[in-house]
């Protein structure tokens, strides 16, 4: 009785915790808040797995105009998304997600990168 008691408890401390798992930015290429050369395509690695029909990525100059080549596709793993962007000239790029993660859950989010010197 008392090892039916410890496994009730165990479910009740941990079922919360992945009840409220969401898809977060884990890390980013070109890295949060960088600046570096220019990338060829931004990748995006979040803690859970993605639903890339539902999921985007749009990378934006400093005049809000969007620089991505195409639609955010999966990389190597479901909680890996990236985008090809056109060449890059020097300045701040503003990189803005949503995705849709595996459990339904919407999370969004955006960070900045540099390009050069600027």
């Amino acid at each position: 009785m008392r090892m039916i008691g410890y496994f009730v408890g165990l479910f009740l401390l941990l079922a919360p915790a992945s009840a409220l798992a969401h898809a977060r930015l884990d890390h980013a290429e070109p890295r949060v808040g960088s600046s570096g050369p220019a990338p060829r395509e931004v990748v995006l690695t979040f803690t859970e797995g993605v639903e890339p029909k539902f999921s985007s990525i749009q990378v934006v100059n400093d005049k809000g105009a969007p620089v991505q080549a195409g639609a955010a596709r999966l990389g190597a793993s479901r909680t890996e998304l990236r985008v090809s962007v056109r060449a890059l000239p020097p300045g701040t790029y503003t990189v803005i997600w949503r995705v849709l993660s595996v459990d339904t859950h919407r999370t969004n989010g955006s960070f900045s990168f540099t390009v050069g010197g600027k």
